[in-house]
């Protein structure tokens, strides 16, 4: 305040007469005291120290978090071998992974779609437990053979189960990679509707010769030796040529009865009624369960859960993913097509050729395979 102020406190009112101040009845107001607090250097620098370090210590942890949920992410985004991984269900950012590998379409050469999962899994540490959907009506001996075999050696490499979830058809070559679930106990899970079984071998042929007869067509080709011809649609199969394409089929038969029995233990000690089984025949799901062909009736989420448990995962702390193949304009447009490439000359030769199929189909092999030629495995 300023001394006119001062003043004017130790004043005395208007009107107030110095008698009236001597007899006590009015006294002079103090001026306010001003208390000033003051806070040394020293404690202001610890305490914007100490409010310092907390926010570095909070930005260091989000950091940390934000950096953890990018490496964990970038699974996602990863398109090598021509898949995407996607999070199919579980916890998203979960450390360990129950990986869905599909099998579905026509099975041509096998080294496609399904190796590629294969490898991308066999690589990924964070796979514990593997669920192979199955929704495949077979395909080529070779390729259903291939398959097979890298799927059995994923889970004898990796050490961890593998179950099988069918869709709505996992017959002949679709069943044959079945087996590689091995001896694992309640592996094979179908679903209400699937179609399955028809285990079997079949080479498809076709007598042409009425037909080209009717329009005078002849088969003039030249051959090294009349057997290098046996399967020509232009002629009937002769006896002696038909009893060797018989020993074919039948070794490859064998083959299949002997990978049922890898899968499906009860059949080892029991041929017989496995020989009542592979006629070819298709079962239902029901009809499937009760011959031992299938362990249990179920839906996908059923088979994840029964891999959750063999592997002694915590659903709740785990994610699990599926593998797509990268989106194209011929998928947008409703064409699912493999590597990219449309069914050229190359390929209708392929399909044309001899060979021996694991398919159940109505249809003739070559047409059901080059129809489902883009889904290729």
């Amino acid at each position: 305040m300023n001394n006119d102020s001062n003043d004017y406190c130790h004043r005395s009112p208007p009107n107030v007469t110095p008698a009236y101040v001597a007899a006590g009845h009015y006294s002079p107001v103090a001026p306010p005291q001003q208390i000033v607090i003051q806070q040394s250097g020293r404690s202001r620098g610890m305490m914007f120290g100490t409010f310092a370090m907390i926010g570095w210590m909070a930005f260091a942890l989000c950091a940390l978090l934000l950096v953890s949920q990018l490496l964990t992410m970038s699974d996602y985004f990863d398109t090598s071998g021509g898949i995407t991984e996607k999070h199919h269900s579980g916890t998203m950012f979960a450390d360990d992974k129950v990986a869905i590998i599909s099998v579905d379409g026509v099975i041509m050469s096998g080294d496609g779609y399904v190796k590629h999962q294969i490898d991308r899994v066999r690589g990924d540490a964070s796979v514990k437990a593997i669920v192979v959907r199955v929704d495949s009506p077979g395909g080529t001996v070779t390729g259903s053979d291939y398959i097979f075999h890298h799927l059995n050696k994923l889970r004898e490499e990796k050490g961890v189960p593998l179950v099988v979830s069918m869709g709505s058809i996992a017959a002949s070559g679709g069943y044959y990679v079945s087996m590689a679930v091995g001896d694992q106990e309640d592996s094979i899970y179908a679903e209400p509707t699937t179609t399955t079984g028809s285990i079997g071998v079949i080479i498809p042929h076709y007598d042409l010769s009425g037909l080209m007869a009717r329009f005078d067509v002849k088969d003039d080709s030249i051959a090294s030796h009349p057997r290098k011809q046996m399967l020509a649609m232009t002629r009937p199969i002769p006896e002696d040529h038909r009893a060797l394409l018989q020993a074919y089929v039948d070794e490859s038969f064998g083959r299949f009865k002997a990978i049922v029995k890898q899968g499906r233990p009860a059949f080892r000690e029991n041929e017989a009624a496995l020989d009542e089984l592979a006629t070819g025949e298709i079962f239902t799901a029901t009809k499937a369960k009760e011959a031992g062909l299938v362990d249990e009736i179920g839906f996908l989420e059923s088979a994840i859960d029964r891999a959750l448990t063999l592997a002694n995962l915590d659903a709740n702390n785990t994610r699990v993913v599926r593998y797509l193949r990268p989106a194209s304009l011929f998928d947008i447009s409703g064409f699912v097509m493999s590597n990219d490439r449309r069914p050229d000359l190359a390929s209708m030769l392929e399909l044309t050729s001899p060979r021996a199929y694991y398919l159940a189909s109505s249809m003739p092999p070559l047409m059901a395979s080059y129809s489902l030629l883009w889904k290729e495995n």
